[in-house]
C-alpha cells in the first residue's frame, strides 16, 4: 500500500469511529508499524489544521479522533439542540472537578470539600461514565475511591490529566 493510500484509510477509519482511536487499534487493523502510523497521524494533523476547514483530528484521551473545528461550535449547537442535553449542573461540575484534582478520593473528603451530600451528584456522574471507582481506602469501613474516566478526557477534550489548568492559572483567570 503506497503512503497516500494508508493516509487515506487511516483517515477513514478515524471518520467512522465515534470515539478517539487507540494508536494501538489502527495498528491492528491498519496493519501499519508504529512510526508509520504516528508520521500518517502527524501529516493528517497538520493537514487539517492548515486547511482550517470544519474538521479537525486531535489526540484526545490516549487516542486520536476527527472533531468539528470549534469556530464552528455556534452553528453546531443551533444544528443539534434537540432540547435533550448533555450539560453538567453546577454541583455536578463542582464534584467532577473536586475528583478531578484530588483522585483518587473518598465520598467523605469529597464532602468535607464541598460542605454537602453528594450521593446524588456521584451517582449521576458514575452513570454517565465521568468518574469511576477505582478501588477501596485501606482505613476501616474501607470506603470506594473515586477517579476519572477516559470519556472524562473526552468529554472536556483532554489529552489526559496534565492538561487540566493548575490552581495559579485558574485564579489568574478570574483576577482578569
Amino acid at each position: 500500500m503506497e503512503t497516500g493510500e494508508k493516509k487515506s484509510l487511516i483517515e477513514a477509519l478515524l471518520f467512522v469511529s465515534s470515539e478517539p482511536v487507540t494508536l494501538q487499534s489502527l495498528k491492528d487493523v491498519a496493519d501499519l508499524h508504529e512510526s508509520d502510523l504516528k508520521q500518517i497521524l502527524d501529516e493528517l494533523m497538520t493537514e487539517y489544521r492548515e486547511k482550517n476547514g470544519g474538521i479537525h483530528i486531535i489526540e484526545v484521551a490516549q487516542g486520536y479522533q476527527m472533531v468539528t473545528n470549534p469556530r464552528f461550535a455556534t452553528w453546531i449547537r443551533k444544528q443539534i439542540s434537540t432540547g435533550t442535553t448533555n450539560k453538567l449542573s453546577l454541583p455536578a461540575l463542582e464534584t467532577l472537578a473536586i475528583i478531578a484534582y484530588n483522585q483518587p478520593i473518598i465520598k467523605a473528603e469529597l464532602e468535607q470539600i464541598r460542605g454537602v451530600n453528594a450521593d446524588g451528584v456521584i451517582k449521576s456522574l458514575l452513570d454517565k461514565r465521568l468518574i469511576k471507582i477505582m478501588g477501596r481506602k485501606d482505613v476501616p469501613g474501607k470506603p470506594l475511591l473515586y477517579g476519572t474516566t477516559k470519556e472524562f478526557l473526552e468529554y472536556f477534550g483532554l489529552k489526559d490529566l496534565t492538561e487540566l489548568p493548575t490552581l495559579r492559572e485558574l485564579t489568574r483567570d478570574e483576577a482578569a
